[in-house]
């Protein structure tokens, strides 16, 4: 079976039919599924351009959210969201409403992730983002109340995932999982090197990572796939040899096909 892999496709950026083109270009691959890590939109128009996805591509679609996709939004708002297009759309599955779903030999899961401030340096960091602008959660915050907003988004999504993974990997030998933010500093990939210090905070969630590592760790008779993008970079990186993350590379205006996985 093709799992179909696209990140940081923001289709906000195209024309009607250049979305169609890149609907096309799925479509020419020959998914059995399309696997989507975020980055798909912003929240006003998240959904229609989920929606025309579906009707073009013959194939189920799963998805995460990217920091992009709440751009003129709020979280609570945009999560619901999408929970509610996961219950009334059986083409589109945000995976943290969806939970694990079966992939030929594989299981499929997916959390969103967010730049949680851990590593590089977030004290001395000059990096000013949009998001700090745009999403309404974190517009307007003082930058160390910030930093604990991130920390603690980071902690949500790790802690949302713990439990389904281990599930997945107490069941199954091979588990994918789809993220946005790359989970390990190793992993933050941008113009063929690891982001510096001043990048990494707000490009790598360290809680996902945490969780990631301590489950390869108790599970090595397991496999652990990781996809994720944000940073435009791709690379390909073996963390423990039971867990490898692929970050997909991504270019505004340009929306391409990161990987083609087969299970």
């Amino acid at each position: 079976m093709r799992l179909v892999w696209a990140t940081d496709i923001h289709l906000n950026f195209l024309s009607d039919a250049e979305v169609l083109a890149f609907c096309q270009l799925l479509e020419r691959q020959r998914p059995d599924a399309i696997a989507l890590t975020g980055d798909l939109a912003e929240a006003p128009s998240l959904s229609r351009y989920l929606l025309a996805i579906a009707a073009e591509v013959h194939a189920p679609i799963y998805f995460v959210l990217g920091n992009h996709d709440f751009y003129r939004g709020e979280l609570h708002g945009v999560r619901a969201q999408m929970a509610e297009l996961t219950r009334t759309d059986s083409r589109l599955s945000w995976m943290p409403a969806r939970g694990a779903v079966p992939f030929g030999g594989s299981l499929l899961i997916g959390q969103d992730g967010w730049g949680d401030g851990r590593l590089g340096d977030p004290e001395g960091s000059r990096v000013e983002l949009n998001d700090w602008r745009l999403i309404r959660d974190l517009a307007g915050l003082e930058r160390a109340v910030r930093l604990a907003k991130l920390r603690a988004l980071g902690d949500e999504e790790a802690a949302r995932l713990r439990p389904r993974l281990w599930d997945a990997l107490a069941h199954h030998r091979d588990v994918i999982v789809l993220t946005h933010v790359p989970p390990f500093r190793e992993a933050c990939w941008h113009e063929g090197q690891v982001s510096n210090d001043q990048w990494l905070p707000w490009f790598t969630c360290a809680a996902i990572g945490q969780v990631l590592a301590e489950a390869a760790d108790a599970h090595p008779a397991c496999r652990l796939t990781v996809l994720c993008g944000h940073t435009h970079g791709a690379g390909t990186v073996q963390i423990r040899e039971n867990l490898v993350v692929h970050t997909g590379a991504a270019e505004y205006g340009t929306p391409v096909v990161a990987g083609v996985l087969e299970r």
